[in-house]
């Protein structure tokens, strides 16, 4: 598999000015040990019976790193381990934001144990980092728009969490989109494609943010079966190329209508849990 890596000591280089620019670099965790054992979010307690499949997550991620591979991205892939039933989504628990590379707070107990794989990766890695260490914020939460961040007011990220996260970043404008209480993240429900086009799920922020959104892009928006089935959790790679669930044949046909390249991979059993594409890829490097 061409890319595929598991470096150790060498140091990479961090870029992330937008969330839709060329992928370089990104890190993945191979879902080895997902499971539903406890539901922590409105998704979860939907498949809490039927669970997840482990053969079959582990089979789908293989195809989706395999498709990152193949367009040019460098993986890393941090170790799995046992009892870490979230770690796919490796999105949540650091991102870099320029050449700034932040590891968040978690807010549940059952992921806060990620964090410290990844800063032993990073260490190894040669990658420098800053924490956040007041209130919680998680990096689906966070969307990246060259000099401006939007960051999701949610259940897994707090005020005191965003007012460090200003601090630490002075020349950004940090722009708050209040998320409706049922609503994990805000990459469930907002996602920047490139400099003109986004998704939204516009019934699940406040309307002051729709508005924001709405003079700075021209809006897709998504349906509530779509939203369910996490359509606007879509993962761009540059290029114009978007990776989306067949299942969202709507969506997918309103993307290519936008001048889009649509490239459609299953990914069924890891939705279970609450994310898709984007939750699980935290990018290293763009450009």
């Amino acid at each position: 598999m061409k890319n595929l890596i598991d470096k150790k000591n060498t140091p990479q280089k961090l870029n992330c000015d937008t969330e839709y620019e060329r992928l370089y670099s990104v890190i993945v965790a191979p879902p080895a040990y997902m499971e539903i054992k406890h539901a922590i979010n409105k998704t979860q307690e939907h498949y809490l019976q039927d669970n997840i499949d482990k053969k079959k997550a582990m089979e789908q991620h293989d195809r989706f790193v395999e498709i990152l591979s193949d367009n040019g991205c460098e993986v890393i892939q941090l170790e799995p381990q046992k009892g870490l039933n979230e770690q796919v989504f490796t999105r949540d628990i650091g991102f870099v934001i320029g050449e700034t590379f932040v590891v968040s707070n978690m807010k549940e107990k059952i992921r806060k144990r990620e964090t410290n794989v990844l800063t032993d990766r990073l260490e190894k890695l040669g990658i420098t980092y800053t924490s956040i260490d007041q209130g919680c914020i998680e990096g689906g939460d966070i969307l990246v728009d060259k000099n401006t961040i939007w960051v999701g007011k949610s259940g897994r990220t707090n005020e005191k969490a965003i007012d460090q996260l200003s601090q630490k970043l002075p020349n950004y404008v940090v722009n708050t989109v209040s998320l409706r209480d049922d609503i994990l993240h805000l990459d469930c429900v907002f996602t920047i494609l490139n400099d003109d086009y986004a998704l939204v799920y516009s019934e699940a922020i406040d309307e002051n943010s729709y508005n924001s959104l709405k003079n700075k892009f021209t809006l897709i928006e998504t349906t509530t079966k779509e939203q369910f089935n996490m359509g606007p959790n879509v993962l761009p790679i540059g290029q114009n190329k978007i990776i989306s669930l067949p299942e969202n044949k709507r969506l997918n046909r309103k993307m290519k209508q936008a001048g889009f390249q649509v490239i459609e991979v299953e990914f069924s059993e890891i939705i279970k849990s609450g994310g898709s594409f984007r939750c699980c890829t935290l990018p290293v490097k763009r450009g």
